[in-house]
């Protein structure tokens, strides 16, 4: 080949290898980290997030401003995937999570400046993780799904620090009420509460509807607003007259013969009707269209109905009431039939629904959000989710966690002490994942205000004499009994957090080389289109990260 170079790469390829590929996707990591860090705890501050075309969202719900943020390094995706992740698994512990793996990278870095390859890294990490989880076991509380005050604490743990704050002991009463309504023996399933915001009025007003709330009015004037003791029937086919499958022409000549065809139209809607009063339904919720003559015969019945009902809905209806969702009008029976004992059309902040309650052992519920404003009731929902996640998971593990810092500085301790008996460079990966996991106590303290260091220092003390449920008391800056004060939260949200940290980190760490199809963010072009160096090296991480696209947008926000 003589001394030609051989191309592999298109012209367009960018490439960054070694050190500089770690160190660049590593400074990304810790970005994102940073960038939801003061967030974490009950005295964590919220970020306005606004978007190209002006939308805003205030929150302090990590998995939520990370997914607002337009994030375009692949690197800073993986942790925003953690984020998601926990989200999906437990409800809860988002920021955690995401905080801990930036720590995570932060601290492999120092070790990769000494020489410490990313293997060796990514084995102490994992061993790190392993034991991590023996430690949370053993120090976890088991929890009797009957202990109704517990469950409540959960809640009202995973809405502290959020806009729902202030009415967090309403709102936890209603979440565990829901959760215990829709259980069926060990599977629950959130989907079966219904949550409707309702801008007006405030957050203590919101409550739990034990059946389901439609978006929907009545079909025709003339039928009743409230019916009592209603039989129930769900439809997802139309009450209309069928459209011939092929295309068909009618060639009419004498009006007699359209009357007879009107005449016709009208005998079968009055028939589906007559079918529906035959089974003795009070109530028909439809899927599809309901023709104007088979309303106006409806209301003649006084059946009261609503048409195109979201699927969603008629799901809700059907597990909540017991009714069948019918295919066929001509097949339905008084068995197909479900109970309610009201249905009643209401106005809520401003908007009719009709309100389907007095079930018996409703499987649906619906919970109902008030708030001042559109944001707040935003909020409220986003903290009601994660409260709904962490009662569902404390259900199904029956173990909790003192909350405040606790764990983590268990954790550190513990790690600390089984770093003595790993062999190896790996024993310094295992110190450096104990330092790391300090970040959550360091930075509750320092969200509230307080010394970081002198908390600390308060925190290993306590646990160091054998406590370990002493965690900080954010309000007072106090080390107080977390397990006695009602700060706990479900044992799954720290193993996963820790799990889901400890997998983004390594898989971070184990990339030595970057090759990008054309610009990676981080690499910028000259004007006279020449590029001004490779693809992000660390020197480009800086106008990098401004154009982690999103932040882009959201520069002077964040």
């Amino acid at each position: 080949m003589g001394n030609q170079p051989l191309i592999v790469l298109s012209e367009d390829s960018q490439r960054t290898s070694g050190r500089d590929a770690q160190s660049m996707n590593i400074t990304a990591g810790k970005a994102v980290a940073e960038s939801v860090r003061t967030t974490l705890g009950p005295k964590g501050m919220d970020k306005m997030l606004v978007d190209n075309s002006g939308n805003v969202v205030v929150t302090n719900d990590g998995v939520t401003i990370l997914k607002e943020m337009d994030i375009e390094h692949p690197a800073a995706n993986m942790i925003v995937e953690v984020a998601e992740t926990q989200e999906d698994e437990v409800g809860d512990g988002t920021t955690t999570s995401v905080v801990i793996a930036g720590e995570l990278l932060a601290k492999a870095e120092d070790l990769l400046e000494q020489d410490i390859h990313a293997t060796i890294l990514a084995q102490g990490y994992r061993q790190a993780a392993s034991k991590a989880k023996e430690i949370l076991e053993d120090i976890a509380i088991e929890v009797d799904a009957d202990d109704t005050e517990v469950l409540e604490q959960i809640a009202g743990t995973a809405m502290t620090g959020k806009g729902a704050e202030n009415a967090k002991g309403t709102l936890a009463t209603l979440v565990v009420d829901a959760i215990r309504a829709v259980a069926d023996d060990d599977e629950i399933d959130t989907d079966n509460i219904n949550v409707q915001k309702v801008v007006g009025g405030s957050v203590p007003d919101s409550e739990l509807v034990e059946g389901v709330i439609v978006g929907k009015e009545r079909v025709h004037e003339n039928m009743p607003y409230f019916v009592e003791d209603a039989n129930v029937a769900l439809l997802d086919s139309p009450i209309e007259v069928k459209e011939t499958e092929i295309d068909a022409e009618v060639n009419v000549t004498d009006p007699d013969q359209l009357q007879q065809f009107l005449d016709q139209e009208e005998k079968q809607l009055r028939e589906m009707v007559d079918q529906l009063k035959a089974v003795g339904a009070d109530v028909v919720f439809c899927q599809k269209g309901i023709d104007d003559m088979a309303q106006h015969y409806l209301a003649q019945e006084g059946i009261l109905a609503v048409r195109r009902a979201k699927k969603s809905d008629i799901k809700a209806l059907s597990r909540s009431t017991g009714a069948r969702i019918v295919s066929n009008l001509d097949d339905i029976t008084e068995d197909d039939l479900g109970f309610a004992g009201s249905v009643a059309e209401k106005e809520i902040g401003g908007d009719t629904k009709i309100f389907v309650e007095d079930v018996e052992e409703a499987k649906s519920v619906t919970l109902v959000l008030r708030g001042g404003t559109e944001h707040v009731v935003d909020e409220v929902e986003r903290a009601i989710d994660d409260s709904l996640g962490v009662v569902r998971t404390t259900l199904e593990d029956g173990k909790v966690l003192p909350g405040g810092g606790a764990p983590e500085t268990e954790l550190a301790l513990g790690l600390r002490d089984y770093a003595d008996s790993v062999g190896g460079r790996e024993q310094l990966a295992v110190e450096a994942f104990a330092d790391a996991i300090d970040v959550i106590p360091r930075t509750l303290a320092e969200n509230a205000g307080l010394d970081p260091i002198d908390s600390l220092v308060d925190l290993r003390s306590k646990h160091d004499g054998g406590d370990t449920t002493a965690g900080l008391d954010a309000y007072t800056g106090e080390v107080v009994d977390m397990e006695e004060d009602g700060v706990v939260e479900p044992l799954r949200v720290k193993t996963q957090a820790v799990e889901s940290a400890t997998e983004a980190a390594v898989m971070i760490l184990r990339i030595d080389d970057v090759i990008a199809a054309g610009d990676l963010v981080g690499g910028k072009t000259g004007d006279d289109g020449d590029d001004d160096g490779p693809a992000g090296g660390p020197g480009g991480m800086g106008g990098g990260m401004g154009g982690m696209g999103g932040m882009g947008g959201m520069g002077g926000a964040m």
